[in-house]
């Protein structure tokens, strides 16, 4: 029954105006496979800001920031995450510094592997501050399409409709890929790819197509 109903709902929102904000949002997705090194850093940053964060917060961080992810000495950019009202900035700024040294090869590197699933296992890794969610935020926001995004939100629009038992806090790699599992099966069944899905799920939830 709850699988019926999120279906339905999906098919609604596929038939309103939320659609054209979900196609324009994709493609903006899609044209970040011809950005240079530096903006798919600016936007790896932006993940790694993410982690336990709202992401309109982390959104406007990053765009008040922009260069500043490369260029800051690590003290400035702790000093100027805490302005901008980042809850770990101490922690952010280091994960971003340790980033650096991939950024100049990071394009090449990322869209090297034949698949999102696969660049996932490389940037969870080799990339401090990256976690599962955390890397297919990142690789969905850079034209990914194969990679689902599991947050509290998502979680809990699942338990709501009864596809998962508990409102999990904390993912370890297992449970990850199970519900990835479970969203690839309701992305086919709802006709889109987990990208799409993703963005549709998120509107359900919190009424917003971010990013």
């Amino acid at each position: 029954m709850g699988m019926k109903k999120l279906l339905s709902e999906l098919t609604r929102l596929k038939n309103s105006p939320v659609s054209h904000f979900v196609a324009k949002r994709l493609k903006e997705f899609a044209r970040m496979k011809n950005a240079s090194n530096e903006k798919l850093f600016q936007e790896l940053c932006f993940c790694i800001l993410t982690a336990n964060f709202s992401a309109e917060r982390a959104m406007f961080i990053q765009k008040k920031l922009a260069n500043g992810f490369l260029a800051l000495p690590q003290e400035q950019l702790t000093i100027k995450l805490r302005e901008l009202g980042h809850r770990f900035p101490d922690a952010r700024a280091n994960y971003i510094v340790r980033a650096r040294k991939y950024s100049k090869m990071l394009k090449p590197r990322i869209f090297s592997f034949p698949s999102g699933r696969l660049a996932r296992e490389w940037l969870v890794k080799n990339v401090a501050g990256i976690g599962y969610k955390e890397a297919s935020h990142f690789l969905r926001n850079i034209g990914f399409e194969d990679v689902a995004i599991i947050d509290f939100h998502i979680i809990d629009l699942l338990f709501a409709h009864g596809l998962v038992a508990d409102r999990i806090r904390s993912l370890g790699k297992k449970r990850y890929l199970e519900i990835e599992k479970l969203l690839t099966g309701i992305a086919k069944r709802a006709g889109m790819n987990l990208a799409e899905l993703d963005l549709y799920l998120w509107y359900l939830e919190t009424g917003k197509v971010l990013k």
